[in-house]
């Protein structure tokens, strides 16, 4: 038996001031480090002891598994990589969901949110907020920064770097650190959800996905917080 945690990063400065971020290499709120603070305790509490942790590039899914390894108290190595980053909004990044409900109509936001392979306008390569001038992104290839995601697009380079990276390690317990749409992606792989479930998954900030493995076969899942995983993923 082994097991799979899937979290989402405590809240955002921007999900709070309700922008779309994608790229946007944004902080936790203080609300979104007891958020993440309470992940690690309730990870603690299974008493599992976890072998292999990952996360995305971004600073809010690095400082939501800073603080819950700080609250199981198990320093190893992280395994950082860019594939497990928030899907890119392109021309999105930065603006107000609810202003944009005003402008275009809530049915065409909610295209751009949650559609499988529709994609936003790409994001201006000048943008201050276009990855290709944010310092995170530095160190990765210039050809695999995008302009712009749909959550096809997303869900295609996550589940290439699971598969290679992360799939021959599941009888080993994994805990990765992500985002809404990266986790999005790994959950519609791993419970083979078609395109218009997936795009009806909530995935609550801050509340682990405890996966349980038998033979590398999904046997059990659960939100550790149970008071915030009504009408969410159930197994």
């Amino acid at each position: 038996m082994s097991y799979l945690i899937l979290v989402r990063h405590g809240q955002s400065v921007w999900n709070l001031e309700k922008k779309f971020t994608g790229w946007v290499d944004v902080d936790l709120t203080d609300n979104g480090k007891l958020e993440a603070k309470k992940a690690g305790q309730l990870i603690k509490q299974e008493q599992i002891e976890v072998n292999l942790y990952y996360s995305s590039f971004q600073l809010r899914a690095k400082n939501t598994l800073n603080i819950i390894q700080e609250e199981l108290k198990d320093y190893k190595d992280v395994k950082s990589a860019w594939e497990l980053n928030e899907r890119h909004y392109g021309a999105l990044t930065g603006l107000n969901k609810d202003e944009m409900k005003l402008k275009l109509g809530e049915d065409k936001v909610h295209q751009f949110r949650r559609s499988w392979d529709l994609r936003p306008d790409p994001l201006d390569k000048k943008n201050p907020y276009h990855p290709l001038n944010i310092e995170t992104y530095k160190e990765i290839p210039l050809e695999k920064i995008p302009d712009t995601e749909s959550l096809k697009d997303t869900y295609e380079r996550v589940i290439k770097f699971y598969s290679e990276e992360i799939k021959n390690k599941m009888s080993k317990n994994i805990l990765i650190s992500a985002h809404g749409n990266s986790i999005r992606a790994l959950c519609k792989h791993l419970f083979n959800l078609d395109n218009d479930e997936i795009s009806k998954l909530e995935i609550p900030t801050g509340n682990p996905l405890l996966i349980e493995l038998e033979n590398n076969k999904i046997s059990s899942c659960k939100y550790l917080d149970k008071g915030r995983a009504k009408d969410l993923l159930v197994f």
